[in-house]
């Protein structure tokens, strides 16, 4: 097999790897749940071009969990909580084992450290200024430079990378029949029904309870449903049960009480999903669920929910220009303790209504 790189147009800006003669593909992106579904978009464009190789993807535990059930994709589980015996798993999982390529879409040291047990010829991370945390080190190919991307579309430059020229994000996610069923159950077809996943993976990026409460109260008066919805930590469930105390309406509580894939398939049943910048917001995208975003610490155009950044309720704009000074790098984040206070109800509500009366149509 040889990997050749497309120059016909003497364009160096669009060459790319042609992988028509290639078998083997792996793909390093161990994590977060929002990031492992845009990568799932990449991947399914790489399928749709290249139908005949055969996909790796080394994954975290957790979000293994969420894909483990995805056509054409062997997955090897790289379990942090090991420590440094996930290394030497990883190793012995891919003992023997050479791919043609691997795609390199993970900045962290524990990736670049975890890419050393991975054989390949061709090793593709991201541009030279992306490349941080030693990236750079353990790959021999780059994709283009962006310079204000989204997530998904700088993933999307691996595809490019190998000569993907489709690039529209399509999501097929498969879930088991009987957690679809356990979500029709819960949200029978057509239902009117506001999903709020109301906490993100640290406490600092979540909305306030009694505002969050508010909504809720609103979307009942326009003969909603509401079902608050994540994972099982302990602060999920507090902020949950403020959310709950705070509300003049009855809420469903569903939270801690989802597997991810059923917390998937109650995310497409769902009319509306209403979240911060966390990774059920995601989900909802690959679903074809409209998102309200709520942001203050991220920048929305590059970490929001991808197909509905027009809903998005953010206040980033504002704080970063009074945190920097002079040009502001696309990714920074803004600091702060208190910034999703920032953001009012009524321009949630302002961003819900139209939802709203879209899914009564």
């Amino acid at each position: 097999m040889s990997l050749s790189t497309s120059s016909d147009n003497q364009n160096a800006k669009s060459n790319s790897i042609d992988l028509s003669n290639a078998e083997s593909l792996c793909l390093l992106r161990l994590s977060a749940i929002g990031d492992v579904c845009h990568a799932v978009a990449m991947i399914q464009a790489i399928q749709r071009r290249y139908p005949q190789l055969k996909i790796t993807w080394i994954l975290g535990k957790v979000e293994y969990q969420l894909l483990k059930h995805l056509e054409g994709v062997e997955f090897v589980i790289f379990d942090k909580s090991q420590g440094w015996r996930s290394y030497f798993n990883l190793k012995r999982a891919l003992k023997g084992r050479k791919f043609d390529v691997l795609l390199h879409m993970q900045v962290a040291l524990r990736a670049t450290i975890a890419s050393l047990a991975i054989s390949a010829k061709m090793r593709i991370g991201f541009d030279r200024f992306r490349a941080k945390e030693g990236q750079w080190l353990v790959t021999n190919q780059h994709i283009e430079p962006q310079a204000t991307p989204h997530v998904l579309e700088g993933f999307m430059g691996f595809a490019k990378a190998v000569g993907v020229t489709d690039l529209t994000p399509c999501w097929n996610i498969p879930v088991p029949a009987a957690d679809t069923e356990f979500a029709k159950a819960l949200i029978p077809d057509n239902s009117r029904v506001l999903v709020i996943c109301a906490a993100a993976s640290k406490a600092e990026r979540n909305w306030l309870p009694e505002r969050y409460a508010a909504v809720a109260d609103y979307a009942v008066t326009k003969g909603y449903r509401v079902i608050l919805c994540g994972g099982p930590t302990p602060l999920e469930r507090e902020l949950a049960d403020n959310i709950q105390t705070a509300a003049k309406s009855e809420l469903e509580n569903q939270v801690g009480k989802t597997s991810l894939q059923q917390l998937l398939a109650i995310l497409k049943q769902a009319s509306v999903v209403l979240a911060p910048d966390t990774g059920p917001a995601h989900m909802a995208v690959t679903q074809g669920t409209p998102v309200i975003g709520l942001y203050a610490h991220s920048n929305p155009g590059r970490t929001g929910p991808y197909t509905s950044l027009d809903s998005v309720v953010s206040v980033y704009d504002e704080v970063i220009v009074r945190q920097k000074q002079g040009d502001i790098p696309w990714g920074t984040r803004a600091k702060g303790e208190d910034l999703m206070a920032l953001i009012d109800v009524d321009k949630v509500i302002a961003k819900l209504d139209p939802l709203l009366c879209h899914s009564q149509v």
